[in-house]
């Protein structure tokens, strides 16, 4: 896969210092490749330069951009002095990707007419014409900021998020593997409203992967491979050798709908048809599937898997859907998250190991072979959730941590103990706001970059949580 790439623009004016421009693209250059991404950049005799200042100007940096459609991931609008916004936008309105704002600080000791970049007002001068013409842009503190620092470094890293966001949410493709459980209304989804945002939904019944399951032999090729790569995964030791080769069916199946149809989400009908019929469990399908980076939620819920997919692609890791399911003691902060065990491995503390679901067996003994239990790590975390309501998708992000706590080992599932600040209001706003009882959850404080992407480029709703 090739780096992220930026498509880099410069701005001038007239009568502004020109020779300000050449060390904004050495600078640009050497802040994006140290941050270890890569560039495009117009050829400095294309125009006075190499920058954009006329109309003229800006067309010709279009149809330079327009010649590299799809070799780019994001824009970076560099101001070296208070540039004219009549070629920027000339330039950019159709770019078709998040554009980030920079504009040079200015120096003590250097405001002299020959240095003075005047770049801070200039700024809003640009994002004004933008607002404007409706262009959507990026725009990060510090307001000024030098491209050889370490917070233009932070910038540039948040920036990536916001792109890979946006290139991955405007189009992709979410499996429902089997129909809405009878007994969870609260997994509802609308179709249609999700279509409107770019998200195509392919729907699977779940008696044509049993028959699949059912015509594939313990000696396939492919299910001999599968079994190697779930016992490597996690502790297989104790399931039963007739229940690890329906496991290692199953996932294949899933792995060939993935392959066939181009998904890049899915969510599976997890119960009790899988128990009654095939005796097994899928939580560790689904947490292997979530580890190498596919997001996959359980009980049909479709909202989750979108937001899975949003912060597998803010975080470059893993995202697991969770139940909002305990108190901790009497700490008002803090709540276990917890799920049967399709929480991938990227996220626990150590190897899982899989079990038969005690809810399952309490009834029908060795029906539920597939859990994979253990305990989440700690770690600083983003999450979200979203609901589909009246054609439009709705959706929250917030920050916390998953802490140390210990869960008594008794404790069924995989389950880790999170602070979050404010928690009772915020589940307060979750409940007035009609969102599941599931959250979504990934290693790293993304909630600026998600919250960019999904509000300025995406069209979502994003509502706060926060108080």
């Amino acid at each position: 896969m090739r780096k992220m790439t930026f498509a880099l623009f410069f701005g001038n004016r007239g009568f502004m210092p020109a020779e300000l421009i050449e060390g904004a693209r050495e600078d640009m250059v050497k802040a994006v490749t140290d941050a270890g991404y890569d560039y495009l950049i117009m050829d400095k005799n294309a125009t006075r330069y190499g920058a954009v200042e006329t109309r003229d100007e800006g067309r010709a940096y279009a149809a330079w951009l327009k010649s590299h459609e799809g070799e780019y991931d994001g824009v970076i609008l560099c101001m070296p002095i208070f540039i004219d916004e009549n070629g920027a936008i000339a330039a950019l309105q159709d770019a078709g990707v998040p554009i980030l704002m920079q504009a040079y600080p200015d120096e003590i000791g250097k405001m002299d007419f020959k240095h003075r970049r005047d770049a801070f007002c200039g700024k809003f001068s640009v994002t004004d014409v933008f607002e404007q013409y409706q262009v959507p842009y990026t725009v990060m503190t510090p307001h000024v900021v030098h491209p050889l620092t370490k917070e233009f470094a932070q910038n540039l890293h948040d920036f990536a998020g916001v792109c890979r966001v946006v290139k991955g949410m405007k189009k992709f493709t979410i499996g429902c593997i089997g129909a809405r459980t009878t007994a969870f209304k609260t997994v509802r989804f609308d179709e249609i409203a999700m279509q409107r945002h770019g998200i195509n939904v392919e729907s699977f019944d779940l008696s044509e992967l049993f028959e699949f399951v059912r015509a594939r032999s313990d000696d396939d090729e492919k299910v001999v491979a599968k079994r190697a790569v779930l016992e490597g995964y996690t502790d297989f030791s104790r399931v039963p050798e007739e229940r690890k080769n329906t496991l290692a069916k199953i996932s294949v199946v899933i792995d060939e709908y993935i392959e066939a149809y181009h998904l890049d989400a899915i969510a599976l009908r997890c119960w009790n048809e899988m128990e009654t019929y095939l005796r097994v469990c899928p939580c560790v399908l689904i947490s292997e599937l979530n580890d190498r980076g596919i997001a996959a939620s359980c009980e049909i819920d479709m909202c989750s898997a979108i937001t899975m997919h949003a912060l597998q692609l803010a975080t470059e890791g893993p995202a697991a859907c969770l139940d909002w399911n305990n108190n901790y003691g009497e700490d008002p902060d803090k709540v276990i998250l917890f799920h049967c065990g399709s929480t991938a491995q990227k996220l626990m503390k150590e190897k899982g190991t899989v079990t038969s679901h005690k809810m399952f067996d309490k009834d029908d003994p060795g029906s539920g072979w597939g859990t994979n239990e253990g305990r989440i790590a700690a770690f600083p975390m983003t999450f979200s959730n979203c609901k589909t309501e009246n054609g439009k998708i709705t959706i929250y992000f917030s920050e916390g941590e998953f802490t140390d706590d210990v869960i008594e080992e008794e404790y069924f599932g995989c389950a880790g103990v999170a602070r979050i600040d404010d928690l009772q209001n915020k589940l307060i706003r979750l409940a007035r706001g009609g969102f599941k009882h599931h959250t979504t959850v990934a290693n790293g404080h993304v909630k600026a970059v998600l919250e960019e992407a999904f509000k300025y480029y995406l069209g979502y709703d994003v509502v706060s949580i926060e108080g």
